[in-house]
């Protein structure tokens, strides 16, 4: 893994991601909206592509000649219904089999590894678009991970566990959750499989 495409790079966690591909010495390709929401300290050290995901020919354009993706769309604390993130989702996945691209990490939420009535009723509208993420993503016969994340806490880097099919904690730092992320393209064991994190217990 050399070159991958970031799709969500300007977020909170997103951030994060970006920082540690760089940090590994990865070329970094982003797709951004607009300039303004691109941090300075990226600018001089990765491809900027204009564009937004729920345009097939901006996503096709992002990966062309990379190996893997990373996908961190979110909603900005928007929480009312929509589709544009299973739009992205979508166009993803038939640009990447275009490309003859297989591995990407895609991020949604542990509330998917609970019981609807564990979810509180403000999130079920997102929670039902998460859903639709995860069901084309388990459907594209891609090296996908899927990674759930508990609450994103603005915390410093620690331990953290990666289970599959559960959630294992309430939080997670977005270091380690942006780690992940990058670390998990090159992570065989967990391709194909949905991936809960947190941050490990008793730990500082």
């Amino acid at each position: 893994m050399q070159r991958i495409a970031i799709i969500g790079g300007t977020g909170m966690t997103g951030e994060c991601a970006v920082d540690h591909a760089l940090q590994k010495g990865l070329k970094v390709r982003l797709l951004y909206r607009t300039e303004a929401t691109v941090p300075e300290r990226f600018k001089s050290k990765v491809d900027l592509v204009k564009g937004d995901a729920t345009n097939y020919e901006d996503v096709r354009r992002l990966i062309e000649g990379v190996d893997g993706v990373a996908v961190i769309l979110g909603t900005r604390n928007k929480l009312e219904a929509t589709t544009e993130l299973s739009q992205g989702t979508a166009n993803l996945i038939k640009a990447m089999k275009e490309e003859k691209i297989t591995k990407f990490s895609i991020v949604m939420s542990s509330f998917l590894l609970r019981t609807l009535k564990e979810v509180p009723a403000v999130f079920h509208k997102l929670n039902e678009e998460h859903q639709r993420m995860l069901d084309l993503t388990k459907a594209s016969g891609l090296d996908y991970i899927a990674i759930l994340p508990p609450h994103i806490a603005h915390e410093p880097s620690t331990a953290y566990t990666v289970v599959h099919d559960e959630a294992p904690y309430r939080l997670v730092s977005k270091y380690d959750l942006g780690k992940f992320i990058i670390d998990s393209l090159d992570q065989p064991e967990h391709y194909g499989k949905v991936c809960g994190i947190g941050k490990t217990p008793n730990t500082a």
